[in-house]
């Protein structure tokens, strides 16, 4: 008798828990979900390069943001500006699968940038990247306080301290108004 009531209330509570455990997934990548799509927008604003050998350049950039259809990701796609001197910058991450967040900035290390090679969304308004080239170590960190304002900044690991090296403070500029988003 112990044996049929089993062999019928398993297989109910495994259909009933299996959901469940799929809905704590889906909820646990709602805050990285949540902060990919508020980057989405055109974005403006100054930078510094903080140590190193550029300290003191002050630059400004412009940016496109963009989520990739049906994954979870970011893409930051422009432009920042020395003087009369243009530099295309670009920064895109997707998650894959089981491996974390994978990506590039200025076209990896394969380029003239980095790869990201892991990180995480600390909560919806926070993310922090794992960046790597060569013997070179780092972070990258997002952080959106608010609708329409962004930082961004790159760290080194020098003596096994994380060093600032690039900061921007970016503002949203889209030229239409959408909910809370401020008209250029």
């Amino acid at each position: 008798m112990k044996s049929v009531i089993l062999s019928c209330v398993l297989p109910v509570t495994v259909a009933v828990a299996t959901p469940l455990g799929l809905v704590g997934k889906a909820f646990g990548a709602e805050p990285d979900k949540q902060f990919f799509r508020s980057v989405e927008g055109k974005w403006i604003g100054p930078g510094e390069i903080i140590a190193g050998k550029y300290k003191g350049t002050k630059f400004t950039c412009n940016f496109n943001g963009s989520t990739p259809d049906g994954k979870v990701g970011m893409t930051l796609d422009g432009d920042c500006r020395v003087g009369v001197f243009t530099q295309k910058m670009s920064a895109s991450v997707e998650r894959k699968g089981r491996e974390g967040y994978k990506g590039n900035f200025m076209g990896g290390s394969t380029g003239n940038g980095l790869d990201i090679i892991g990180g995480n969304v600390v909560d919806p308004q926070k993310v922090v990247f794992t960046i790597n080239r060569n013997q070179l170590n780092g972070v990258m960190q997002a952080r959106i306080p608010d609708d329409n304002s962004m930082t961004v900044t790159v760290a080194v690991r020098v003596n096994k301290q994380l060093v600032p090296v690039i900061g921007m403070s970016l503002k949203r500029v889209d030229t239409v108004e959408v909910g809370s988003i401020a008209k250029n």
